[in-house]
């Protein structure tokens, strides 16, 4: 158990890092070339989505003389994926995929997208690099707390940790009671888990008198939703562990796409040597942006067989940087949101990890929140529900409620009615956390 302040992280040893890590900027460029060459060719011969993409757009895969080229070819979106569901996207027969994995398809059909057993073996090779570098080590104990199914979460990271050749606890999403007694029992190294359900977790062991920093647990692998610097200095300081954030979705993988190094915790790298990143004006989608730069996150992959992206326009909002950790490996700042998960609140936008960023700033309130979106008569309305800290007297909340409406008003230019909700109502994570509830009326349709 811990009892003293963690030690400060120690870099992976060089020796354990795969041989992709070390590649030079230059090497690793020519690696992407050879494998983009033979991913566009092999999507345009195996998959008729993609030969009549490429085809309308007056492109063929001898096109790519150079990585720049990339450019000329099309996007692919989640609408491609729906129409062609459930097996069209797939580049090889049926029978050669092991396994299937689909998005929940709440609005709509869902993304089907599946895997040969060599993109599994490939899958889990990048999730224990991922984990690797977010300090978890061969012979640890993980308790892996994300969802178990179609979801790619729950079994990336299993078979991620597997081939780290850690000692796996497949707990899934739920149960918190359950997760926190075997947390106690079982004594694991590091946890798994979305960020926001990490802070369900630590506040069910407070509830039962155990002080979430005397856990065995050292670090915490968290991702499958935006989360801010300061949800991860509240969780590093109410647990006494390592939080990194590791990146992916299922249509260009599943976890593992991308992940942080504990050392410097400066974004995840991207690992390159298996997808290429871009990163695309959000509006117009035609200008592919120099780094440093915020818009659309773009991928293509570079090694996938049952399924190979072209380009996918991911919806989440970020920017490239350079390699710190990873040199060769550009990294990509903390996603500030998607682009479908953008407010639009009396024509400002707005994403819900800035309200995360705001609040978790004031010292009298607490990470649990949810918007609320209204209308009376033509404007939009938005209550912020959100609880206190324990122990704060009813001067500090009033205070606290009024710092946070200005501070939305100042920084990010919308005004919000606050609602300081008792501690403990607003309902808690078992795997994502649902933070917006938009109760505004459809808008009639439109007629000619």
């Amino acid at each position: 158990m811990n009892s003293t302040p963690s030690p400060k992280p120690e870099p992976a040893d060089p020796s354990q890092l795969d041989a992709a890590e070390l590649l030079g900027r230059d090497e690793l460029e020519a690696l992407q070339l050879t494998r983009l060459r033979h991913t566009l060719a092999w999507a345009y011969e195996r998959v008729p989505m993609y030969r009549r993409k490429f085809d309308e757009s007056g492109i063929h895969p001898s096109d790519l003389r150079e990585l720049a080229d990339l450019a000329k070819f099309p996007y692919t979106t989640k609408e491609d994926l729906r129409r062609e569901y459930p097996f069209g996207m797939f580049a090889v027969p049926r029978s050669e995929v092991v396994r299937i994995h689909a998005s929940s398809g709440t609005t709509g059909r869902p993304t089907v997208v599946g895997y040969t057993g060599n993109d599994i073996a490939m899958w889990a090779s990048l999730v224990a690099r991922s984990m690797r570098a977010s300090g978890v080590r061969p012979g640890m104990i993980v308790h892996n707390a994300y969802g178990y199914g179609l979801f790619t979460g729950g079994l990336g990271a299993h078979y991620g940790a597997e081939a780290l050749g850690t000692t796996v606890v497949p707990m899934s999403g739920g149960q918190t009671e359950k997760q926190v007694q075997l947390i106690q029992d079982f004594e694991p190294d590091a946890i798994m888990c979305t960020p926001t359900y990490l802070l369900t977790i630590m506040d069910a062991m407070a509830r039962r008198g155990i002080d979430p920093r005397t856990t065995s647990l050292k670090f915490a692998v968290c991702g499958a939703e935006p989360w801010t610097e300061e949800m991860r200095r509240e969780l590093e300081t109410g647990m006494d562990l390592d939080a990194c954030d590791i990146y992916g979705l299922s249509e260009v993988m599943g976890p593992g796409v991308a992940g942080e190094c504990v050392e410097t915790k400066d974004g995840n790298h991207i690992w390159e040597d298996h997808f290429i990143p871009e990163i695309v004006d959000p509006l117009d989608h035609a200008t592919v942006l120099p780094g440093g730069q915020q818009g659309e996150l773009v991928f293509t992959s570079l090694t996938k067989e049952a399924l190979p992206i072209i380009r996918y326009r991911t919806g989440d909002l970020s920017s490239l940087l350079p390699g710190t950790a990873r040199p060769s490996m550009r990294r990509m700042t903390r996603i500030s949101g998607r682009s479908d998960d953008m407010i639009i609140l009396r024509g400002v936008n707005l994403f819900p990890s800035q309200i995360e960023e705001i609040a978790l700033r004031i010292p009298a309130l607490s990470p649990h929140f949810q918007l609320e979106l209204t209308r009376t008569g033509h404007l939009d309305e938005m209550t912020i529900h959100i609880e206190p800290r324990e122990n704060t007297t009813p001067e500090d909340r009033v205070a606290a409620a009024s710092t946070l409406k200005q501070q939305v008003k100042s920084y990010i230019g919308s005004t919000c009615t606050v609602d300081i909700a008792a501690p403990g109502s607003l309902a808690r994570s078992n795997g994502k956390l649902r933070r917006v509830y938009d109760n505004r009326p459809a808008e009639p349709p439109v007629r000619n």
